[in-house]
Protein backbone atom coordinates (compact mmCIF):
# COMPACT_ATOMS: atom_id res chain seq x y z
CA UNK A 1 0.00 0.00 0.00
CA UNK A 2 1.62 3.22 -1.19
CA UNK A 3 -1.19 5.60 -0.28
CA UNK A 4 -1.00 8.04 2.58
CA UNK A 5 -2.94 11.11 3.64
CA UNK A 6 -1.37 14.51 3.44
CA UNK A 7 -0.31 15.85 6.82
CA UNK A 8 -3.39 18.09 6.90
CA UNK A 9 -5.77 15.22 6.10
CA UNK A 10 -4.17 12.94 8.69
CA UNK A 11 -4.39 15.67 11.35
CA UNK A 12 -8.07 16.22 10.53
CA UNK A 13 -8.77 12.47 10.61
CA UNK A 14 -7.15 12.12 14.02
CA UNK A 15 -9.12 15.12 15.30
CA UNK A 16 -12.34 13.47 14.08
CA UNK A 17 -11.47 10.23 15.87
CA UNK A 18 -10.78 12.13 19.12
CA UNK A 19 -14.42 13.21 19.19
CA UNK A 20 -15.31 9.66 20.17
CA UNK A 21 -14.32 7.58 23.21
CA UNK A 22 -11.48 5.08 22.99
CA UNK A 23 -12.65 2.01 21.11
CA UNK A 24 -15.39 3.96 19.28
CA UNK A 25 -13.20 5.62 16.64
CA UNK A 26 -15.12 3.76 13.95
CA UNK A 27 -17.79 6.43 14.45
CA UNK A 28 -15.54 8.79 12.44
CA UNK A 29 -15.53 6.45 9.43
CA UNK A 30 -17.90 8.36 7.15
CA UNK A 31 -16.18 11.75 7.42
CA UNK A 32 -12.77 10.06 7.07
CA UNK A 33 -14.00 8.29 3.93
CA UNK A 34 -14.94 11.72 2.56
CA UNK A 35 -11.41 12.89 3.31
CA UNK A 36 -9.95 9.81 1.62
CA UNK A 37 -12.11 10.27 -1.46
CA UNK A 38 -10.98 13.90 -1.74
CA UNK A 39 -7.33 12.97 -1.19
CA UNK A 40 -7.27 10.03 -3.59
CA UNK A 41 -8.65 11.46 -6.86
CA UNK A 42 -12.36 11.32 -6.11
CA UNK A 43 -12.75 7.59 -5.52
CA UNK A 44 -11.98 4.83 -3.04
CA UNK A 45 -9.76 2.06 -4.32
CA UNK A 46 -9.17 -1.08 -2.25
CA UNK A 47 -5.82 0.38 -1.22
CA UNK A 48 -7.49 3.62 -0.12
CA UNK A 49 -10.05 1.72 1.96
CA UNK A 50 -7.33 -0.47 3.48
CA UNK A 51 -5.43 2.70 4.39
CA UNK A 52 -8.53 4.21 6.05
CA UNK A 53 -8.94 0.99 8.05
CA UNK A 54 -5.33 1.27 9.24
CA UNK A 55 -5.77 4.93 10.23
CA UNK A 56 -8.88 4.16 12.29
CA UNK A 57 -7.67 0.79 13.56
CA UNK A 58 -10.50 -1.33 12.20
CA UNK A 59 -10.74 -4.25 9.78
CA UNK A 60 -10.80 -3.42 6.06
CA UNK A 61 -14.14 -5.23 5.62
CA UNK A 62 -15.72 -2.72 8.00
CA UNK A 63 -14.65 0.09 5.67
CA UNK A 64 -15.77 -1.79 2.53
CA UNK A 65 -19.23 -2.37 4.00
CA UNK A 66 -19.81 1.32 4.65
CA UNK A 67 -18.17 2.67 1.50
CA UNK A 68 -20.08 0.31 -0.79
CA UNK A 69 -23.42 1.02 0.89
CA UNK A 70 -23.58 4.79 0.34
CA UNK A 71 -23.89 6.30 -3.15
CA UNK A 72 -21.81 9.30 -2.05
CA UNK A 73 -18.70 7.11 -2.20
CA UNK A 74 -17.26 6.19 -5.56
CA UNK A 75 -15.83 2.71 -5.87
CA UNK A 76 -14.27 3.37 -9.27
CA UNK A 77 -12.70 6.40 -10.94
CA UNK A 78 -15.13 9.21 -11.78
CA UNK A 79 -15.11 12.35 -13.88
CA UNK A 80 -14.48 15.85 -12.61
CA UNK A 81 -18.25 16.31 -12.32
CA UNK A 82 -20.39 13.47 -11.00
CA UNK A 83 -24.02 14.01 -11.93
CA UNK A 84 -26.11 12.13 -9.36
CA UNK A 85 -29.71 12.02 -10.54
CA UNK A 86 -32.31 11.12 -7.95
CA UNK A 87 -34.57 8.42 -9.37
CA UNK A 88 -36.83 7.52 -6.48
CA UNK A 89 -40.59 8.08 -6.28
CA UNK A 90 -41.25 11.81 -6.65
CA UNK A 91 -38.34 12.37 -9.04
CA UNK A 92 -39.34 9.35 -11.14
CA UNK A 93 -42.94 10.55 -11.35
CA UNK A 94 -41.71 13.99 -12.42
CA UNK A 95 -39.38 12.84 -15.19
CA UNK A 96 -36.11 11.58 -13.67
CA UNK A 97 -35.95 8.52 -15.93
CA UNK A 98 -36.49 10.71 -18.99
CA UNK A 99 -33.81 13.11 -17.70
CA UNK A 100 -31.39 10.21 -17.21
CA UNK A 101 -32.04 9.02 -20.78
CA UNK A 102 -31.53 12.55 -22.07
CA UNK A 103 -28.22 12.91 -20.21
CA UNK A 104 -27.06 9.48 -21.41
CA UNK A 105 -27.68 10.56 -25.01
CA UNK A 106 -26.27 14.07 -24.51
CA UNK A 107 -23.07 12.81 -22.86
CA UNK A 108 -22.85 9.61 -24.95
CA UNK A 109 -22.53 7.40 -21.84
CA UNK A 110 -24.70 5.04 -19.81
CA UNK A 111 -25.36 5.16 -16.07
CA UNK A 112 -22.18 4.51 -14.12
CA UNK A 113 -19.94 5.55 -17.00
CA UNK A 114 -17.63 8.53 -17.49
CA UNK A 115 -17.32 10.64 -20.63
CA UNK A 116 -14.26 10.04 -22.79
CA UNK A 117 -12.80 13.43 -21.79
CA UNK A 118 -13.10 12.54 -18.08
CA UNK A 119 -15.42 15.46 -17.41
CA UNK A 120 -18.72 13.78 -16.42
CA UNK A 121 -19.84 10.63 -14.63
CA UNK A 122 -23.56 9.84 -14.56
CA UNK A 123 -25.12 8.05 -11.58
CA UNK A 124 -28.66 7.27 -10.49
CA UNK A 125 -29.00 7.59 -6.72
CA UNK A 126 -31.61 7.17 -4.06
CA UNK A 127 -33.54 10.04 -2.50
CA UNK A 128 -31.61 13.28 -2.13
CA UNK A 129 -34.38 14.91 -0.10
CA UNK A 130 -35.57 17.47 -2.61
CA UNK A 131 -38.89 15.88 -3.48
CA UNK A 132 -40.75 19.17 -3.89
CA UNK A 133 -38.42 20.28 -6.68
CA UNK A 134 -38.22 17.08 -8.71
CA UNK A 135 -36.59 16.05 -10.93
CA UNK A 136 -33.24 17.03 -9.53
CA UNK A 137 -29.60 16.09 -9.45
CA UNK A 138 -26.63 16.74 -7.24
CA UNK A 139 -23.16 17.61 -8.50
CA UNK A 140 -20.64 18.01 -5.71
CA UNK A 141 -22.37 19.93 -2.93
CA UNK A 142 -24.81 21.67 -5.29
CA UNK A 143 -28.40 20.73 -6.00
CA UNK A 144 -29.99 21.47 -9.39
CA UNK A 145 -33.74 21.30 -9.17
CA UNK A 146 -36.89 21.39 -11.33
CA UNK A 147 -34.76 20.13 -14.20
CA UNK A 148 -35.79 20.09 -17.82
CA UNK A 149 -33.73 19.06 -20.82
CA UNK A 150 -32.98 22.73 -21.47
CA UNK A 151 -31.84 23.30 -17.88
CA UNK A 152 -29.69 20.17 -18.13
CA UNK A 153 -28.08 21.57 -21.30
CA UNK A 154 -27.33 24.85 -19.51
CA UNK A 155 -25.88 22.96 -16.53
CA UNK A 156 -23.60 20.85 -18.75
CA UNK A 157 -22.33 24.02 -20.47
CA UNK A 158 -21.80 25.77 -17.13
CA UNK A 159 -19.95 22.84 -15.52
CA UNK A 160 -17.80 22.30 -18.61
CA UNK A 161 -16.78 25.97 -18.70
CA UNK A 162 -16.08 26.10 -14.94
CA UNK A 163 -13.97 22.97 -14.97
CA UNK A 164 -11.99 23.95 -18.03
CA UNK A 165 -11.36 27.37 -16.47
CA UNK A 166 -10.37 25.75 -13.17
CA UNK A 167 -7.97 23.40 -14.95
CA UNK A 168 -6.46 26.30 -16.90
CA UNK A 169 -5.93 28.44 -13.79
CA UNK A 170 -4.28 25.52 -12.02
CA UNK A 171 -1.41 25.67 -14.53
CA UNK A 172 1.46 27.60 -13.00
Amino acid sequence: MNLAFSEEALTLSKALMKRYPEGKHKSALIPILHIAQAEFNGWLSSDAMDYVASVIGIKPIEVYEVASFYSMFNMQPVGKCTLEVCHTGPCAINGAESLISYLENKLNIKLGQTTADGMFTLKAVECLGSCGSAPMLQCGVNYYENLTNEKADDLIKKLTAENRLQSYTDIK
